[in-house]
């Protein structure tokens, strides 16, 4: 029987080519995914490594407990305690760190990278060790830096060139004394990294006579334990923590570890979808190859094979298929896991060197995923060819489905869809995490209802299709009954499609509606013209304002800055505004009472005010950051959205309570609107700063929008590879089904139709197949976009459902697209048969 299986696969190479590569495609997508993401975690592990190099413990304050209705403050490391650290037993040296934020801006101004992987810092003394400087000198004073050579080699800057920096709001024109080398992984990963004098990055970075961590080297011979041990009897307890520098990079490689098991689970899901449309072609491949085969299987038993021994050899020709396919996805897999790598850093998103890593791991998995994927999949066409009785194959008999299975299997889907639309209802109606588990278990249980219904669906639905088909002649009249003449074998077709555009149309509706109701959100809540706030989200100086505030033409600005506080011992976070002028920037829905902040009268969101038991006219005491306390009184309740939500109050009856006043971001209202003019201007009045955006509501719905179409545009990628293995189900089935209807084509081509009615024929069947797929996964998809609507809803007031009209006619042309494409090759097949030859087939 090995024997007998091994013969089969050769015989029908050319009809299993088709199932390889779909198992190969999501082999591929499984290892590739397994070799990217192994590959750069272990070249961020060992980049992370390096920058431990020149500290061997590092020490940090200890966060402190809030006692109850206080901020906690955690202690500062200051030159006092850097000392202490310095003179321990075992201490060769100790390094005070200084870190904040430091936008560069190009030669032509504009900022270098995202402004998240812009990092400042401190040179440490005349020689530090952390950062070799390749040329020109260190920093000194607050008129000179030091920039990485990456940065530098990017930007054409060389020792001596004056630059544009900007830390927290003002611009900066310090000129370049040195450019250094380093193991960051930030720069090792396209950032860059600024470097001043310890004493003006303390001063810029707002800690002054304070470091952010203390590193300190062990003396030789001495181990990182001995010294850790040293600094503890050393330094106060409870307010400082060591860390050896081995004990770092291992919190270090399990947090890139932690990144990279998020990154790869996406990947991974996005693989199994693949893999699993590929289990529609290759049990559609085997169980026509099985019913092709019956005189053969029927021989096969009359000589004294069990059904047993007839289930095995095909499961033995699944096992052939699925080896050949793992090795040959492994192998495009690791291409592609090297391609990826390629790819990201031609995109600026630049991964520090490091070998490709193949790990036994992902061989395994990729043998493994490709055989018991396709053995699984043969299995039920295997134990359906033992069923088939000898006689009647032998009478050339194929054994048709009886009446009774397809009513059990038309009942069975019923009831399972039935489950998964009343469960996916169900879960509208719910909240929190229980709603979005009910939600994913009705939606699996709908699909796969649906797919156990497409044999019955498949014939009203292609019916429907008759109008148009009539326009064909008689090669559309036999496109559309060939379509329907075995049900299982297009439903099976059909599904595979079905399940790519159910996802691609879902999240489409979902994307689109959080757009469109992010924007009105943005639209209905903010009136002021423009939002100025810094590129990577920290805070700007108060002199921000103060300079838009001056500025020709501007007639309101307000401040938004956070402070935390305590409110019957819960954390706050409160909002400080420009009383007098908030009005006129933001229009939030007021629930009750009015929107009046000055003195001590503040508006509150609807969700605080609920947690609470607030209302309007409501009092409260606050316990500020600096320890005191005051009483305030609830002017309003408002409606919170994610641009505006908390406790706003004065910055007036804030800032004296703040350790630092700093603005979260500054709104402005110009009496010209808003247009490129005022624009420009509001940029030039804040020196062409290249670490501070200034947006209009236009810009901020633009930035959601590219968002928004990069996400989609990602995934669209992904589930690609699950329509390009659709697409191979559906040439594979059309190319087996013309072997099957050899006899009947050369009857056809002797009645008189021609090789183009023939092609016309089959590619039109392609087309309704591809179609019918089509329609069913745009409705799943609109449906289950509508169902996750209502669970978004009730956390966004102004969501919407918005049906993407235009995307969807271009899904289903995308269907339509694929079924004629995958018809070329079977349709000219077809047309090619030798009448005779094919008369006299089987």
């Amino acid at each position: 029987m090995f024997r007998t299986s091994l013969r089969n696969v050769l015989a029908h190479k050319a009809r299993l080519l088709m199932t390889v590569l779909a198992v190969m495609l999501g082999v591929a997508f499984v290892s590739g995914t397994l070799v990217f993401t192994n590959t750069l975690s272990n070249a961020l592990e060992n980049s992370s490594a390096k920058g431990f190099d020149q500290v061997d413990v590092a020490v940090t304050a200890r966060s402190q407990k809030a006692k109850a209705n206080e901020i906690a403050k955690d202690p500062e490391l200051t030159d006092a305690l850097l000392k202490r650290a310095a003179s321990v037993d075992g201490a060769a040296s100790a390094t005070g760190v200084v870190t904040g934020f430091a936008a560069i801006a190009d030669k032509d101004g504009k900022l270098i990278g995202n402004g998240f992987a812009s990092q400042g810092g401190n040179y440490w003394g005349t020689k530090d060790a952390r950062y070799p400087l390749t040329s020109g000198e260190p920093p000194v004073g607050a008129t000179e830096i030091a920039m990485d050579a990456d940065t530098a080699k990017r930007a054409g800057y060389q020792v001596g060139d004056t630059v544009r920096i900007s830390v927290d709001g003002p611009v900066l024109t310090p000129k370049i004394s040195g450019i250094f080398t380093t193991n960051d992984g930030n720069v090792a990963a396209g950032g860059s990294l600024t470097l001043f004098d310890t004493t003006t990055a303390q001063k810029l970075f707002g800690k002054t006579g304070t470091y952010d961590e203390i590193d300190v080297k062990a003396a030789s011979g001495v181990s990182q334990t001995a010294l850790k041990a040293a600094l503890d009897k050393a330094l106060p307890a409870g307010k400082v923590e060591t860390t050896t520098s081995d004990e770092l990079a291992a919190d270090q490689a399990k947090s890139i570890s932690a990144s990279m098991s998020g990154l790869k689970q996406g990947l991974l899901v996005f693989a199994g979808i693949s893999l699993f449309v590929g289990t529609f072609i290759i049990a559609n491949t085997f169980t026509m190859l099985v019913a092709q085969r019956t005189k053969e299987l029927a021989l096969l038993r009359a000589v004294g094979a069990s059904r047993r021994q007839v289930t095995r050899s095909v499961l033995i020709e699944a096992f052939v298929v699925g080896a050949i396919a793992g090795v040959t996805g492994l192998i495009v897999g690791i291409g592609i896991g090297a391609g990826l790598r390629v790819l990201l850093n031609q995109t600026g998103a630049i991964i520090p060197d490091g070998p490709l890593i193949i790990s036994s791991g992902t061989i395994l998995s990729a043998l493994v995923v490709g055989v018991v994927i396709t053995m699984l999949a043969a299995w039920l066409p295997g134990r359906r060819a033992a069923k088939i009785p000898p006689v009647a194959a032998m009478s050339s008999l194929h054994a048709k489905a009886t009446t009774r299975s397809l009513v059990v299997r038309n009942t069975l889907g019923a009831l399972v869809s039935a489950a998964g639309a009343g469960t996916v209802l169900t879960a509208t109606t719910m909240k929190g995490t229980d709603a979005q588990s009910a939600m994913g278990i009705g939606a699996v249980l709908l699909i796969i209802g649906v797919f156990i219904l497409t044999p019955l669906l498949s014939r009203p639905l292609i019916a429907a299709a008759a109008p148009l088909m009539r326009g064909f002649g008689i090669a559309g009249k036999l496109a559309r009954q060939n379509s329907v003449r075995n049900p299982r074998r297009t439903a099976a077709t059909a599904s595979a499609l079905m399940i790519g555009l159910t996802l691609i149309t879902g999240m489409t509706v979902i994307a689109g509606s959080l757009q469109k109701s992010i924007e009105k959100m943005a639209s209905d809540s903010i009136r002021a013209d423009y939002v100025v706030s810094m590129v990577n989200g920290n805070d700007l100086t108060p002199g921000v304002e103060k300079k838009l505030k001056e500025t020709s033409g501007v007639e309101a600005t307000s401040p938004m800055r956070n402070s935390p506080s305590r409110i019957d011992g819960d954390f706050e976070s409160l909002t400080g505004v420009d009383g007098a002028t908030i009005g006129e920037l933001i229009s939030p829905k007021v629930e009750q009472g009015r929107f009046e902040v000055g003195g001590a009268n503040v508006v509150v969101d609807k969700g605080t005010a609920d947690h609470y038991g607030w209302k309007s006219g409501s009092a409260f005491t606050v316990h500020y950051e600096d320890g005191k306390s005051q009483r305030l009184t609830i002017s309003g309740v408002y409606e919170g959205t994610d641009f505006l939500r908390g406790i706003l109050l004065d910055a007036a009856t804030l800032a004296p309570h703040q350790t630092e006043v700093a603005d979260m971001q500054v709104m402005v209202k110009t009496a010209e609107g808003t247009s490129a003019a005022v624009k420009d201007q509001l940029i030039k009045a804040l020196g062409d700063n290249p670490g501070i955006q200034v947006q209009s509501k236009k810009d901020i719905s633009n930035q959601i929008a590219q968002f928004f179409t990069l996400l989609l545009n990602m995934l669209y990628g992904l589930l690609a590879m699950a329509v390009i293995v659709a697409v191979l189900g559906v040439v594979n089935t059309l190319a087996m089904s013309v072997f099957e209807r050899s006899q009947e084509i050369g009857m056809l081509r002797a009645i008189g139709l021609d090789r183009q009615g023939i092609k016309r024929m089959v590619r039109l069947e392609s087309l309704v197949i591809s179609l019918f797929g089509g329609v069913l996964g745009i409705g799943l998809g609109l449906f289950f976009g509508w169902a996750a609507g209502k669970l978004i809803g009730p956390s966004m007031p102004t969501y919407e459902l918005v049906l993407p009209w235009a995307r969807i006619a271009v899904f289903l042309a995308l269907a339509g697209t694929v079924g004629i494409l995958a018809a070329l090759w079977p349709a000219r097949r077809a047309s090619r048969l030798n009448m005779l030859g094919a008369i006299k087939s089987e």
